[in-house]
C-alpha cells in the first residue's frame, strides 16, 4: 500500500486510530504465535498472508480503510481472549459477497475437518 494510505487510515476510523498496514500484518502473525495452537496458527498465519496479499494493490481508501479496520478489531479480540466466545454479526454476514461468504465456509470447513482428524486421533490413542 502507498505511504499517503497509511496517513488516511491512521486520521480516518472514529473510534479507533487504524494501524499501519505493516504494522497490523506483523502484530497478526505475533498475535497467532502467542494465542493459538501451532495448527490453527499455521492456517491462520496462511490466511492472513494470503489476504495482505491479494490487498496489496487496492487503491480505493475506503476498501483499505474497512479492511484495515476488521483485521485491526480482530487482532484486538484475539489479543484479548474475547475471540474464544465470538460468532460472526449477521449485519457483517449480510454485506458479504457471495466470494467472502464461499471463503468463509471453506475456512470453516478447514477447521471442523483438523478438529474431527484430532479427535479421531485422540480417540484411538485412548483406545489403543
Amino acid at each position: 500500500m502507498f505511504p499517503t494510505l497509511r496517513r488516511l487510515a491512521a486520521h480516518s476510523a472514529k473510534d479507533i486510530s487504524l494501524l499501519p498496514p505493516l504494522y497490523l500484518y506483523r502484530r497478526l502473525l505475533r498475535a497467532h504465535r502467542h494465542k493459538l495452537p501451532s495448527d490453527v496458527r499455521l492456517l491462520g498465519d496462511e490466511y492472513v498472508k494470503s489476504e495482505f496479499r491479494l490487498h496489496r494493490d487496492v487503491t480505493n481508501p475506503l476498501y483499505i480503510i474497512g479492511f484495515l479496520t476488521e483485521w485491526q478489531k480482530y487482532a484486538q479480540q484475539l489479543e484479548g481472549d474475547s475471540w474464544r466466545e465470538g460468532k460472526l454479526d449477521i449485519a457483517k454476514l449480510d454485506k458479504m459477497s457471495d466470494d467472502q461468504i464461499v471463503q468463509l465456509y471453506e475456512l470453516m470447513r478447514t477447521v471442523k475437518e483438523g478438529d474431527d482428524q484430532e479427535g479421531s486421533t485422540g480417540n484411538r490413542s485412548t483406545t489403543s
